[in-house]
């Protein structure tokens, strides 16, 4: 198991294309599920915390959560 912390704000990029062509999600929400952004056309998707740590390649741009910029 690879435990990742994903915050809002973050652009991840997926394994599978869009039908759009891109690749690339913004994180709007995160828990249980995952509300996410394509990049490349708009379209908002929900999709349940297993499903999106296993569609992840990597994260493209790292939003940096409050613990991190008050240095803790």
């Amino acid at each position: 198991m690879n435990p990742h912390q994903y915050f809002l704000g973050d652009v991840v990029r997926l394994r599978k294309p869009h039908p759009c062509g891109s690749t690339d999600w913004e994180v709007l929400r995160t828990g249980m599920d995952f509300r996410i952004r394509c990049l490349g056309c708009g379209r908002v998707v929900l999709l349940p915390r297993p499903r999106f740590e296993r569609e992840v390649k990597q994260v493209i741009k790292r939003q940096i959560s409050s613990e991190e910029s008050e240095g803790r």
